[in-house]
């Protein structure tokens, strides 16, 4: 395949992941705000930066090794509002201790799952393609993935313990994921801009 073609299918695939994680943040938003859940919250505003990253990586996809840094470096930063935001919503949680509805947790995020994993698939091939951009994407779609398998369980054991707590636990352990990520996309961007001014 030609740079052409593989970069036609990548600006393709982006888009596409953009998308879906656009519309997902809509669904997984309302449910969280409606059941009262913090890791549902969490994954939510999640999908929303997935969304912002792959609109952004759509941008830049064109650029120079340098500037692509640059957008890498900036895509790190956005990796961290998620986490800032759950640590906001978990606070308030931890404040007034309900346990949100089990069923409808375990399975918006069966949904989210279905979406991450769908993205992840999509963005394997191109991981290694335009570094940190798409190093971004793949990562989140892959975290986002675990977290999901994560929230799934916090449903099923709230409908056992009747607890606040699993969803509180899942929904810190997203923003610690998320802070990881972004020091992964971080370092690997500091490494391309050291490298386009060499």
């Amino acid at each position: 395949m030609d740079s052409s073609s593989h970069d036609q299918d990548l600006r393709r695939v982006v888009r596409l992941v953009a998308l879906l994680n656009l519309a997902y943040f809509g669904i997984e938003f309302t449910v969280a705000r409606a059941i009262g859940s913090v890791s549902l919250f969490a994954d939510s505003v999640d999908f929303l930066e997935d969304a912002s990253v792959n609109f952004l990586i759509l941008v830049a996809l064109g650029w120079s090794a340098r500037r692509r840094a640059k957008v890498g470096m900036l895509l790190a930063g956005i990796l961290l509002i998620p986490g800032l935001a759950t640590l906001w919503t978990a606070w308030e949680k931890f404040m007034a201790p309900s346990p949100p509805e089990a069923l409808a947790l375990s399975l918006t995020g069966l949904g989210a799952l279905v979406v991450n994993l769908t993205c992840a698939i999509m963005l394997t091939r191109f991981r290694r393609h335009s570094g940190s951009l798409t190093k971004a994407a793949f990562l989140s779609a892959r975290n986002d993935a675990f977290a999901n398998i994560a929230i799934i369980a916090a449903g099923l054991l709230t409908a056992y313990t009747l607890s606040a707590w699993p969803d509180l636990i899942v929904g810190l352990a997203i923003a610690a994921m998320n802070a990881d990520a972004a020091r992964e996309v971080w370092e690997a961007a500091r490494e391309e801009h050291k490298t386009a001014e060499a």
